[in-house]
């Protein structure tokens, strides 16, 4: 497995694990007024999706550079 399969397989447990991090959220405001931890827990896993998702979104763009000065 290269190196962008990695990044791309983080990416996507990344997303769930936000996904859930938000849900968790959610029910915990319902429930009354959550703890700070609960509140910022999706923070970690968003900063970490958009270092992988801004390293994917220039990948190609990378890429087709280095072709063209081939």
């Amino acid at each position: 497995m290269n190196w962008n399969m990695w990044v791309r397989q983080i990416h996507r447990w990344l997303s769930m694990i936000f996904t859930l991090t938000v849900i968790a959220n959610f029910v915990a405001m319902a429930m009354g007024e959550p703890p700070a931890w609960v509140v910022y827990s999706p923070l970690p896993p968003l900063f970490l999706l958009l270092f992988s998702g801004l390293y994917m979104f220039m990948l190609p763009y990378v890429v087709g550079a280095r072709r063209v000065g081939e």
